[in-house]
């Protein structure tokens, strides 16, 4: 997943905020041990972008193990996230992420990009609505 942000944006991540969807490994769950989660926000921290992340169950435990992270802020709501952030990265597949208001994601991203690690949504609809897709496993990115 960093990989394929990396292709789009660069490897200077400077100025870029993300908004994450998912912190737990899997649904129903608050554990993080192992976690994509975990490599995927170090690694964008690492390279000078800020996460914003929201995960329905997994927020005491991130607070727990990140603190106060410089370049992390934990939000309340997945619509929270998406306020300011240039770009959405899905990591862990929360039903209430299977559906959301897609005209809300393409109206308050900045890039309108969107980066689906559980591959949720059908490309074709999203080229529709003007976002740009990458999703892990589809190749590349379907481009309006």
């Amino acid at each position: 997943m960093v990989n394929k942000i990396k292709q789009h944006y660069g490897d200077d991540l400077t100025g870029k905020t993300f908004a994450l969807w998912g912190l737990a490994f899997k649904p129903k769950t608050d554990d993080m041990r192992e976690a994509p989660s975990r490599v995927i926000l170090e690694a964008l921290i690492d390279a000078g972008a800020t996460v914003q992340a929201y995960d329905p169950e997994a927020l005491d435990e991130a607070k727990r193990i990140y603190g106060d992270k410089a370049g992390l802020r934990l939000m309340e709501s997945q619509d929270q996230v998406l306020e300011g952030a240039n770009a959405l990265v899905i990591v862990t597949e929360w039903k209430n992420f299977w559906s959301p208001d897609f005209e809300l994601l393409k109206n308050t991203l900045k890039d309108k990009v969107i980066f689906d690690g559980r591959n949720l949504y059908q490309p074709k609809m999203l080229e529709k609505l003007g976002l740009q897709y990458y999703a892990i496993g589809r190749g590349h990115s379907i481009t309006t």
